[in-house]
């Protein structure tokens, strides 16, 4: 990780604000010819494509009932009941979000707002580098909430053809009514063109790699999308009473996302800086997803010393990050 006293001067101030997407030719390229293929040869675009990137043979792009039900047979107990509790308590927050249609009658002429939810919504939930049970639900749970008749996921396969357990069973117990074993730019454009197999959707949202969120960019218009989401990232902000096992620990589940995510300390204190050094260096030694992690910290990590809060503070608003702390 790099480290920084603030302030620096303007030239290397937008070097740091800048976005690793900045130089994507190449990849726009792929995306738009994924998307060219799969308006133009429907499910068979999906199978060449799922064997080509994900390494596996599908023999249906539908999940069956049969798959969930073994899934709910694979599950830990513990991690199911964790599952339960979140989907209550997701679904309580959203219910104090949901909108209401008024209208109002005033000298001969009305005016109001009138909320009808989407007949139908696609969820893309990420699975390539790992499993993400908690974006089912903090993507479905609304849906539910507010009235969408047909909730579709997509999410790619593992090497067995399969979705993880801990993905499919948060599907089931969010209501999700279609599952896909497809992922990438093709699932987003097999869910914005139709396929012979997918029917199309209304919107389409949910986080996803720089592949997924260009062709989410590209065929927004002909669906409506939530936002550009990623790579991922995390701002702490810290003073000297902060504990560098949770500072490096919460810095680690950014990275563990994605080479491109960014993992930024932001301090007055030298001494949290070098201690939360030595921590990431520990946990990263023992983190399964030690790879990736390693990478981004190496590449996008940074280690900012700043003279007092406020200039800290200063310094967040101009990062404007995903996730602050």
């Amino acid at each position: 990780m790099e480290k920084i006293f603030y302030p620096v001067d303007k030239e290397r101030m937008e070097e740091l604000l800048g976005s690793p997407w900045l130089e994507i030719e190449e990849t726009t390229r792929q995306v738009r010819d994924i998307i060219r293929e799969v308006s133009e040869s429907g499910d068979q675009a999906l199978y060449n494509y799922t064997a080509r990137f994900d390494g596996v043979k599908l023999d249906n792009l539908k999940v069956g009932d049969g798959e969930i039900k073994t899934a709910y047979q694979e599950i830990d107990s513990s991690l199911l009941r964790a599952i339960k509790k979140a989907v209550k308590k997701i679904a309580a927050y959203h219910q104090k979000q949901l909108q209401q249609s008024w209208f109002n009658y005033d000298q001969g002429g009305m005016t109001g707002q009138l909320i009808n939810p989407l007949e139908r919504v696609g969820l893309y939930i990420p699975g390539g580098r790992a499993a993400y049970p908690s974006t089912v639900l903090m993507t479905a749970l609304p849906a539910r909430l507010a009235g969408v008749k047909e909730i579709v996921a997509v999410s790619p396969a593992n090497k067995e053809g399969k979705i993880p357990a801990p993905t499919l069973v948060a599907m089931g117990e969010a209501g999700v009514d279609e599952i896909y074993k497809i992922g990438g730019a093709q699932a987003v454009a097999a869910l914005a063109c139709g396929t012979e197999t997918i029917k199309k959707v209304d919107k389409i949202a949910g986080p996803g790699n720089i592949y997924v969120t260009l062709a989410k960019k590209f065929l927004y218009g002909m669906v409506d999308i939530d936002m550009l989401a990623g790579p991922s990232e995390v701002l702490i902000l810290a003073d000297g009473t902060a504990s560098s096992r949770f500072i490096a620990a919460d810095l680690l589940s950014q990275a563990e996302h994605d080479p491109l995510a960014r993992s930024i300390l932001i301090t007055t204190e030298q001494r949290l800086i070098e201690e939360t050094e030595k921590e990431l260096e520990k946990q990263l030694s023992v983190l399964s997803r030690k790879d990736i992690a390693g990478a981004s910290l190496q590449d996008r990590g940074l280690l900012i010393r700043v003279e007092n809060l406020e200039v800290g503070m200063e310094l967040v608003n101009r990062f404007a990050p995903e996730h602050l702390e």
